[in-house]
């Protein structure tokens, strides 16, 4: 099953969920089930232009603090 990246629309903190089909996670911080899916990227470990490099989807990677180092429009990583 998929794990998304959520964000809470009344404390307005994000958090990470495996989802099962269509279900609508509640936040783990407040406990609200007003959330919705965040855009993320994955992960990626192979050729290209960073050879074997690996870039998460949060966090860490090369290139600004703005940016995870994957195709940053603001540093060009």
């Amino acid at each position: 099953m998929p794990i998304y990246e959520y964000c809470c629309e009344k404390c307005d903190q994000n958090f990470e969920e495996l989802v099962y089909g269509d279900a609508a996670p509640a936040c783990p911080h407040c406990g609200s089930h007003a959330t919705h899916k965040l855009m993320s990227c994955c992960a990626h470990r192979g050729g290209g232009a960073h050879g074997d490099d690996y870039a998460p989807s949060s966090g860490g990677g090369g290139g600004c603090a703005g940016c995870s180092g994957g195709n940053c429009a603001s540093c060009g990583h």
